[in-house]
């Protein structure tokens, strides 16, 4: 396992990804839905920053894209946990996950999203983009590691540190 962004690099992305948010949404008129699992450990980071930094509370959701994966027929998957407190019809959601790779996770994720309401917009904040390996014409609105990787690579978030290795 290779570490990609250590600790203080992961919090400057995390900073650095959140100060974006900042500057295209001031009023702070969105919520932040993380992706499990990654996604939600990237978002509630970016959810505290951004409180602190603006004193807004924003409402913050967990979505599980478990069962809209065109791959569940491939392997065996146990849920997580869902959460969506808060209406998403016609609000500016900011989508969260840890890593876009092939695009796949993001469609399904939008799928789910679109089941609890139409919002009026959706961005998407990921800390790794690996759009090299894009499969579908999905891009990140907010991304802070764009470096060259293989399509055999697991990229994931653990301890506060973005990590690699090669399968």
């Amino acid at each position: 396992m290779k570490v990609l962004l250590n600790n203080f690099q992961f919090k400057e992305g995390v900073k650095a990804l959140s100060d974006e948010i900042i500057n295209n949404h001031p009023e702070c008129n969105f919520a932040i839905i993380g992706i499990q699992q990654g996604g939600v450990v990237l978002a509630e980071e970016i959810v505290k920053y951004i409180s602190s930094a603006t004193n807004h509370k924003l409402d913050f959701g967990k979505l599980d894209v478990t069962f809209y994966r065109d791959d569940l027929h491939k392997k065996i998957m146990s849920p997580d946990k869902m959460h969506l407190p808060f209406d998403v019809e016609n609000r500016i959601i900011i989508l969260v996950d840890d890593v876009l790779f092939t695009g796949r996770t993001i469609k399904a994720a939008l799928d789910v999203l679109l089941d609890y309401g139409r919002p009026a917009k959706v961005e998407l904040c990921v800390m790794a983009d690996r759009q090299e390996f894009r499969q579908f014409p999905i891009r990140s609105d907010y991304n802070f590691y764009n470096g060259k990787t293989f399509v055999s690579d697991k990229i994931k978030i653990i301890n506060g540190q973005l990590v690699i290795s090669n399968h």
